[in-house]
């Protein structure tokens, strides 16, 4: 695939069949370019910045129509307006939106430590429809909460990841974006898909109720979304990391004293009816006690 720098302007300009591109060389994620053009994945399509705001650089390919598209900066920069201030900045640049339509249907994301994405905050997504729920009321938010969780607070990673499956923080993060920007029939919804009896997962146990033992009570009791911001404080403070890379992965006894610490509370009896509490578990946390002293609660 051909990419167009500035230093071969002359040659990329009959090359890519466009008047001037742009492309993102290095790590400035505050960079925003008229024109970028994609280099990921099978991804190659030339992207036009449309709008931007202090949050969010809107780009789409040359196939969006620009009169459907009105609503896509103001609910993206809702979106991560509230996450931002709810979760702390996420690196010093704009959120990168990119849409498609009709092609790389989904969405992906990276943070601003991929140097695969020009070390750009990104969620690309493709659409069926201008309208597409599945996209605006699931996959968008779900996306943006594994940006979150990926490049919270300075760190690059996401340690939680092999217990909850991404998903189950997804959940968290959505319910609370819906209550927190107004959304609350949305929020009202999901609330009573994911609470229902069939709303289980067979991870860490059989018939585990993530969000309707563990998720939703830790949410109610323990201050709503400031208790996770808390949570990705405290990995970022304490937990092992080379360079700004987490080492390795949280175990469960450690998951559980992180999260006692950020709620202020011990979590094991909300622990133990959410998932259960085998004696490895116990283990951990007596370990994790000791190796990480400064969580308290």
């Amino acid at each position: 695939m051909r990419r167009c720098f500035l230093p071969l302007a002359a040659v990329c300009l009959a090359a890519c069949a466009a008047p001037v591109v742009v492309v993102g060389t290095g790590p400035d994620p505050t960079a925003t370019p008229l024109v970028w053009e994609e280099h990921w994945f099978e991804h190659n399509q030339l992207l036009d910045l449309v709008a931007s705001d202090d949050a969010v650089a809107l780009y789409y390919d040359r196939d969006i129509d620009r009169a459907q598209t009105t609503a896509f900066l103001p609910y993206v920069s809702t979106l991560w307006k509230y996450t931002i201030a709810t979760y702390g900045p996420i690196g010093a640049g704009r959120l990168h939106a990119i849409f498609h339509k009709d092609r790389y249907l989904g969405c992906h994301d990276a943070t601003y430590f991929d140097a695969s994405h020009d070390f750009r905050n990104v969620i690309d997504c493709g659409l069926q429809a201008y309208d597409d729920h599945n996209i605006f009321d699931g996959i968008f938010p779900h996306v943006a909460a594994v940006l979150v969780e990926s490049a919270a607070h300075g760190r690059d990673g996401a340690p939680a990841d092999p217990l909850w499956h991404q998903g189950k923080w997804a959940e968290l993060y959505r319910y609370d974006l819906y209550v927190g920007t107004g959304q609350q029939a949305l929020a009202d919804a999901v609330h009573a898909e994911w609470t229902g009896d069939g709303a289980t997962d067979p991870f860490p146990a059989p018939n585990t109720h993530w969000f309707r033992d563990w998720s939703f009570p830790l949410w109610r009791d323990h201050g709503g979304a400031r208790v996770m911001n808390a949570f990705f404080v405290l990995l970022a403070r304490d937990f092992p990391v080379t360079g700004v890379k987490y080492a390795r992965p949280l175990n469960w006894g450690e998951f559980v004293h992180f999260m006692s610490g950020a709620a202020g509370a011990d979590l094991k009896p909300l622990a133990t009816t959410a998932f259960g509490w085998p004696d490895t578990w116990q283990a951990e946390l007596e370990q994790a006690r000791r190796e990480f002293p400064r969580i308290t609660y």
